[in-house]
């Protein structure tokens, strides 16, 4: 039945599970582990558990499996595995997946955790990984190669919000059998389509949007059920990177609220995007949901929405920056995003100062950029605190 439902009641209701009192509200399994009947019942679920029996917290908890459920239902996927943090998520899909000798072709605009990934952890165990650029389609299709095991991009890339046609980029993949791993954090789990458009695996960071108010860190794998069970889970529940049930309960909690946060951020942006838009004192503004934005179609197309990010360039470099980031009064200097409260990151110094100088030139990302995460915050006021932080500059 849940499959008929809208978004909104997705997500409250889907994957719920009551106990014999029938509560409101989820129940926290708080347990590490669980009893059985017998010593032959203990070999019967070790040899295949049920899909309402667990085994250990590391391999699954009813709680868990709640939040599993619903994101699962929420974003059209067969089923999803909780994992402890954003990047566990990104680690584990790839990883589970790829052996010495793989070849993978990623976009090069990344968050910098998952660029370390790629780079450095794939590249030590012999994976062969080739970047380009993300809004290229005749690049994506100079890459990918017959051997090429799989592609993965940020669907609205960390931090300069460049937008892959996940569709285009699907048909080229799966044309030479490759599957196709979305990073699909900054689109939102309230705007996603991206399995729907062709992509094979999605990952969040639960941190963001779906906790979206600053309490725990978590993230999900969703994908078909034999990827997640045969693939996903059995690497993730013997390296360790699953989810804890009390984070699993906030999660749930936080989703039962995500699409108004979402959309009230979202539409935040947008007035703060056209309200900046030819300041004196930025090179540029960058939003996806704005007309100004280059793939302004593509993403009206695919998400309907611009998500709730936007990038300011601010004139006079770092120097600048730093001047406007201080002189801000609502908005925090912080390195999150998807928060309900509004944040402000200098990426250039911060999530991808690992980054050479080179290599942040080729992404775009500038002494001067500050990455705004919108929240929900009165949308007059957040507008008139970036406009007097930048009278600063």
């Amino acid at each position: 039945m849940m499959t008929d439902w809208n978004t909104r009641t997705k997500l409250v209701h889907a994957g719920s599970r009551r106990s014999q009192y029938n509560e409101v509200s989820e129940a926290i399994f708080l347990t590490q582990g669980f009893v059985y009947d017998s010593a032959e019942a203990a070999e019967a679920r070790f040899l295949e558990a049920g899909p309402d029996e667990f085994i250990y917290a590391r391999y699954g908890n009813p709680t868990v499996k709640m939040f599993e459920d619903r994101i699962a239902a929420l974003e059209g996927a067969e089923d999803a595995f909780a994992t402890a943090s954003g990047m566990a998520a990104v680690s584990g899909a790839l990883i589970s997946m790829l052996r010495a000798g793989d070849h993978v072709v990623s976009a090069r605009a990344l968050f910098g955790s998952c660029l370390y990934v790629l780079e450095e952890v794939l590249t030590r165990f012999g994976v062969e990984v080739t970047f380009v650029d993300g809004t290229d389609l005749e690049a994506w299709r100079a890459a990918v190669r017959d051997d090429t095991k799989l592609v993965f991009f940020e669907t609205m890339a960390n931090p300069t919000l460049e937008v892959v046609d996940v569709k285009a980029v699907a048909e080229i993949a799966h044309a030479k059998g490759a599957k196709v791993v979305a990073d699909n954090v900054f689109a939102t789990p309230v705007y996603s389509k991206a399995i729907a458009l062709g992509a094979d695996v999605v990952v969040y960071s639960a941190t963001k949007h779906i906790d979206g108010q600053g309490r725990t860190l978590g993230g999900v794998i969703l994908g078909s059920r034999e990827f997640i069970r045969k693939t996903v889970e059995p690497y993730m529940k013997h390296t360790g990177g699953s989810m804890s049930p009390f984070t699993a309960w906030v999660m749930l909690k936080g989703m039962e609220t995500m699409a108004l946060r979402v959309k009230a951020q979202a539409g935040t942006a947008l007035e703060m995007a056209e309200a900046l838009q030819g300041h004196g004192k930025l090179d540029r503004v960058i939003y996806p949901g704005h007309g100004s934005h280059p793939q302004h179609a593509l993403v009206k197309r695919d998400m309907g929405a611009g998500g709730t990010v936007i990038a300011l360039d601010v004139k006079g470099g770092q120097a600048a920056a730093f001047r406007f980031l201080n002189a801000l009064e609502i908005v925090l200097i912080s390195n999150n995003l998807g928060d309900a409260k509004s944040i402000a990151t200098h990426p250039a110094t911060t999530t991808h100062q690992r980054l050479s100088d080179e290599q942040k030139d080729v992404l775009g990302i500038t002494p001067g950029l500050v990455r705004l995460s919108v929240g929900i915050e009165d949308t007059g006021d957040l507008i008139a605190d970036v406009m007097q932080a930048l009278e600063a500059v």
